[in-house]
């Protein structure tokens, strides 16, 4: 059983998806804003995290470069989960941003829920 770090700021969006690993037998732990996932992130030691980019504060870009560049959570898996490609237009993120991340692995939303925990799983092999 693998313990995953969900951060976003869309509670029903981490409710569905705790749902869903929770169903395949994963410990699943929440953040609501990037702060409190980075918090998270050294208090659990989570085995992943589901990484959200469009978030108030601290956004997911910033927090996947922080966890990145420390030595004690650089090597913990990270799937930004966003819906940036849809929003570019409209908002100060380009897809540039996503390029220079060092996250594992990004899923656009929506996300059909097997993709997603294929997905996870991949990442947790």
């Amino acid at each position: 059983m693998a313990k995953i770090l969900i951060v976003d700021d869309d509670p029903d969006l981490v409710e569905s998806i705790e749902r869903l690993l929770k169903s395949k037998k994963h410990e699943v732990i929440a953040a609501y804003d990037g702060d409190a996932g980075l918090e998270k992130v050294r208090s659990e030691k989570p085995d992943a995290i589901i990484l959200d980019v469009m978030m108030p504060g601290k956004d997911g870009y910033a927090v996947c470069k922080e966890l990145k560049s420390d030595p004690d959570c650089s090597s913990i898996p990270v799937l930004l989960l966003t819906a940036v490609v849809s929003h570019i237009p409209t908002t100060a993120y380009s897809m540039r941003d996503g390029m220079e991340i060092e996250a594992e692995d990004y899923i656009d939303k929506p996300v059909e829920p097997d993709e997603l925990v294929n997905r996870v799983e991949e990442l947790l092999a």
